[in-house]
């Protein structure tokens, strides 16, 4: 049976949730699994926006079914070829052989990829500004390249507003029957998850998704439809504005970040030690993880966050311990930038951790020290506790300027 929402006159969703799924690109925990938006558009001509993932290929078809109301499909546009998006296309060309396939060169390139040997129906290949009328109702395409694939393009139905946004402005987190933004409370269920997938999946392309955002900012939107999480139908501004800080490897909010590497407790100490001065100090804004048990793609999101980040690490075969070494290999490939960072590194006869540390950040755009490490030797002594409320003092210091 069907389970298909309507959007507005003739737009509706036919999308699905799983719920299963542990991991987003067998990589990225998730805890309220994920949704796959589809939409179809019923005007004179009836278009498909995306297909599903093959895990809600039947509820997807199903969907269809009920909201075409015995009419064929005419057309599939296909913004993003990712296979959690394109899974349904051999089904539909299979079911509706008169069906035109819409997308750009990139798009059937990687079609012709993804299923070798097959036949495709009529395809049109749309460039950016072309437009596609399906009745009272017109299509205007609008490239994207790397947001976050090079074939991705959104699409903007001008009488009503509606950007269709591809895994832009999307999000992590199955729907729970509620659609719309509005209708639940956003910043509780999603925001959070918004974020990491943002960071995560999208977040080392800032550059182009802001190319695509000045693509479409002089454009009316009254509904932004992407392919994950909810659709949005007010207050759409503030999570542009989102994406701007985001793309812009912005701070969201000022606050710190304390991510530590731990064997034995001392690293995990001064640590403590840090964020309890900055307590006292009356820093708020603070969020302290152990790299060792924190999935990556939660450090990233809240390094996308915080203004401050406090890094510490043991020495580990004369390098840096391994779960912080993979974190900074994640920071460089998301094009981490822009943040006041302090470290923190220990070591029994050959500290090493601490100079590894400077060595990734340098690598990095505008990442400012705000000190000089403070290094323990094997566990913290009166020495180290000092040296660890002065750094502290100056964590403080350049957040309350």
């Amino acid at each position: 049976m069907h389970t298909t929402q309507q959007l507005s006159q003739g737009l509706f969703w036919v999308g699905g949730n799983d719920r299963r799924i542990a991991l987003f690109e067998n990589m990225f925990p998730l805890s309220n699994g994920v949704s796959y938006n589809s939409y179809l558009l019923a005007d004179e001509r009836i278009a498909v926006l995306d297909t599903v993932d093959s895990s809600i290929l039947r509820t997807f078809l199903e969907n269809i079914d009920a909201a075409r109301n015995g009419r064929p499909v005419d057309y599939l546009v296909i913004h993003h070829m990712e296979p959690d998006h394109c899974a349904g296309i051999v089904e539909l060309s299979r079911r509706f052989p008169h069906i035109t396939l819409v997308g750009n060169a990139k798009t059937f390139q990687f079609i012709r990829q993804f299923y070798p040997g097959i036949e495709l129906p009529t395809l049109l290949e749309v460039k950016d500004g072309d437009t596609l009328s399906l009745g009272r109702r017109t299509l205007t395409f609008i490239t994207a390249p790397m947001v976050h694939w090079p074939e991705v393009m959104f699409s903007y139905e001008e009488s009503e507003g509606i950007l269709f946004s591809a895994d832009a402005f999307g999000s992590f987190g199955a729907l729970s029957g509620n659609l719309f933004a509005d209708q639940v409370d956003f910043d509780e269920v999603y925001l959070n998850e918004a974020r990491r997938y943002y960071s995560n999946i999208v977040g080392k392309y800032g550059q182009q998704v802001r190319l695509a955002l000045e693509k479409v900012k002089d454009k009316e939107v009254s509904l932004l439809c992407p392919l994950h999480g909810p659709v949005w139908r007010k207050d759409i501004g503030r999570f542009i504005d989102l994406y701007k800080t985001w793309s812009a490897y912005e701070p969201e909010q000022n606050g710190v970040l304390l991510a530590y590497g731990s064997m034995y407790g001392n690293t995990e100490k001064a640590a403590e030690i840090v964020a309890a001065r900055l307590s006292d100090r009356g820093i708020t804004g603070l969020r302290m993880y152990d790299v060792s048990k924190t999935h990556v793609s939660y450090l990233i999101a809240d390094i996308f966050r915080f203004s401050h980040l406090v890094f510490a690490a043991p020495t580990y075969n004369n390098g840096l311990y391994p779960a912080m070494e993979m974190l900074f290999h994640d920071m460089a490939a998301l094009h981490v930038q822009n943040r006041k960072v302090a470290l923190i590194g220990n070591g029994s006869w050959a500290p090493a951790s601490a100079k590894v540390m400077e060595e990734r950040l340098s690598a990095m755009r505008d990442m400012t020290l705000i000190a000089s490490p403070v290094v323990l030797k094997s566990s913290v002594n009166d020495e180290a506790q000092k040296a660890l409320l002065a750094l502290a003092d100056q964590i403080a210091d350049s957040l309350l300027k």
